[in-house]
């Protein structure tokens, strides 16, 4: 079914940066999902950090930045947003998309403003949790009154949903996250090696100070286990020196992040999520995918909660709560058959969450708004 016979023959994507982060696999797997497709498809970014790993987008998708050049933000501060107000809007007129999807906070607010008076549909996508992703007054009112003008809204969760105002709700779908197809590989089937592992970032929302905290509660009960932290991040002293400090240098590994994960944890035997906030986690999808038995807090805006059955198909924790997050330890470490059950069961991720399945959707959705 080519794409030339669907309404979308050209689509652009707005977002900061494709470094690799949960947002940005979305943005990318849509990019080449309708590239796959037929359609020409354009990526927009505000900037490039070169330090910063990106995704690597297949030859035939443009990526076109966003930000003014320094020559052209050398005015006061209203007239740097003129300037970036300006520049995003050439782009849109240079492009002439069908169709202009845009993840994240300030991004959906100017790409709906930037649009308007080009008469080019947007459709924007919440993608953390809102009072963290629109988190001052002046974000919140622009919000309030660009969203209602957006042509279609994407939300992940219902408790993300709720936060909106009526009129915004009122226009909005629920789309979930597409399983990264790497983690779409056999399941492990030999004995799974004692480690606890989480793939984060050390910064102060995922909140790994909790692991290594909660594991000090059962290390010395479970000697053959430890936790295995594959993160980068500016908390990774104040990680380190909590470690020397629970006696868990030997217990507790931080090997730094790893271009194959997939490969590293899927003989692990359990995964945590610790984090204050998160929209639907990407990591804790695919180590479901993987078969793991999961733990992870219950926080907003609701990600976690409904992607884990508690008790079925994975643990929830209360937010903050290391010694909640021990004793589910406690039970996984000491219950083979506990964590094997659980494992099975998270693999129905890869049914609800499949690829195909959830491009398809989203595809039907952008397509229903020229429609």
């Amino acid at each position: 079914d080519d794409m030339k016979n669907k309404a979308i023959r050209k689509i652009c994507f707005y977002i900061s940066t494709l470094r690799l982060g949960g947002a940005e696999r979305v943005i990318y797997n849509l990019a080449e999902h309708f590239h796959r497709r037929g359609a020409e498809v354009t990526v927009v970014t505000t900037f490039r950090k070169t330090s910063e790993k990106e995704f690597a987008l297949s030859d035939g998708i443009r990526r076109v930045l966003s930000e003014p050049t320094e020559e052209e933000l050398q005015g006061g501060r209203i007239a740097n947003f003129r300037a970036r107000f300006k520049k995003l809007q050439d782009i849109w007129r240079e492009e002439a998309p069908d169709l202009i999807v845009a993840f994240v906070g300030k991004n959906n607010v100017m790409a709906i403003l930037t649009a308007k008076a080009l008469k080019i549909p947007v459709v924007v996508s919440v993608r953390g949790n809102p009072p963290n992703e629109y988190d001052s007054r002046a974000l919140r009112l622009a919000m309030r009154c660009a969203f209602p003008k957006a042509a279609g809204i994407v939300m992940q969760t219902k408790q993300q949903m709720e936060w909106f105002p009526k009129n915004v709700q009122a226009k909005a779908v629920l789309l979930k996250n597409p399983l990264n197809p790497a983690f779409l590989r056999p399941v492990y089937e030999g004995e799974r090696t004692k480690r606890i592992v989480t793939v984060s970032v050390m910064g102060a929302n995922k909140n790994l100070p909790m692991l290594i905290r909660g594991f000090s509660m059962v290390a010395q009960e479970f000697p053959d286990w430890k936790v295995v932290i594959y993160a980068l991040g500016p908390d990774r002293p104040k990680l380190e020196a909590l470690r020397e400090e629970l006696g868990l240098r030997d217990r507790v590994e931080m090997p730094g992040e790893q271009d194959n994960i997939p490969d590293v944890i899927a003989d692990a035997s359990i995964f945590t999520m610790t984090s204050f906030t998160e929209g639907v986690p990407n990591a804790l999808i695919e180590a479901m995918a993987l078969g793991l038995a999961c733990v992870s807090t219950d926080c907003p805006c609701g990600g976690p909660g409904e992607l884990i059955e508690d008790g079925v198909n994975g643990f929830l924790v209360p937010v903050n709560d290391h010694e909640a997050l021990g004793e589910k330890l406690r039970l996984l470490m000491g219950d083979d058959a506990l964590r094997e059950r659980m494992g099975k069961e998270a693999l129905k991720v890869r049914e609800t969450l499949a690829p195909e399945k959830v491009l398809s959707e989203w595809e039907a959705y952008l397509s229903s708004i020229l429609n």
